[in-house]
């Protein structure tokens, strides 16, 4: 089983460059993947209601084969591949019209509300005969892998406007927090994020301060997050790739 949602590029979407940016690409993928939950009856707040229960994303990765601009209308079809253990693969295609643009995949972790423990999906009922079947990818998402030698970028402090319902930093913010320790607006120059991960490795809130690392290995960009006193935040590896005016 699939769930299709449409969404058109707006305005506030792109960046300096007319390209989707990664973070709103990012709250896109989010945004399908709570409509899909409504649909299947599994929403944060049903949930709640049933089993004391909230959903964590914990790590996201997308593809592009070119970047996303202003009025494209985008068509993402995305379904779950079911989860045994404490955590569970959502899947992504893209298209624009008919043509398969892109990809991605994220883990999603159920978690007690009291105690923010994950929970094993195999109790749940709610899932079974709803998975993508044929349709589910193969690829995993592993921890990054960060370089040696990441340099120091910047210290950010973090606002209300980085947070979200749930009080804490919103999941797309930090593309945000890694396009701008990248520089991307010079580095991006010709170029687009083509593939992104985040790992989610603890909460952040308003009035918190991340210190941002960065290094490059094997054409891949990375930043790690950490807090001032050295705890990990977050990970993201980014890759960018040449990209092309005129579109076929």
């Amino acid at each position: 089983m699939f769930f299709e949602y449409h969404y058109t590029v707006s305005t506030r979407d792109t960046d300096p460059f007319g390209h989707c940016r990664p973070s709103s690409l990012l709250s896109l993928l989010q945004e399908a993947a709570t409509e899909a939950a409504l649909d299947f009856h599994v929403s944060r707040e049903e949930m709640l209601e049933k089993h004391n229960a909230f959903w964590m994303l914990a790590r996201i990765w997308y593809q592009l084969k070119n970047p996303l601009h202003w009025n494209d209308t985008l068509t993402v079809r995305t379904w779950h591949r079911g989860g045994k253990g404490a955590s569970m693969y959502r899947d992504y295609d893209l298209y624009l019209g008919d043509e398969w643009v892109g990809e991605s995949v994220s883990t999603w972790v159920l978690a007690d509300a009291d105690t923010h423990k994950p929970l094993r999906l195999s109790r749940f009922s709610e899932f079974e005969g709803t998975t993508g079947e044929g349709l589910c990818k193969s690829k995993l998402l592993t921890k990054v892998r960060l370089p040696e030698g990441m340099a120091l970028a910047e210290q950010r402090r973090l606002h209300y406007s980085d947070a979200d319902v749930n009080r804490h930093v919103n999941n797309s913010k930090y593309a945000d927090f890694a396009c701008d320790a990248l520089r991307l607006e010079t580095l991006g120059e010709g170029q687009f994020v083509s593939a992104l991960q985040v790992g989610f490795l603890a909460e952040c809130r308003p009035g918190e301060m991340l210190e941002l690392y960065t290094g490059q290995s094997d054409g891949t960009w990375f930043v790690h997050g950490t807090d001032a006193d050295g705890k990990s935040r977050f990970d993201a590896a980014v890759t960018l790739s040449p990209w092309a005016e005129n579109r076929s």
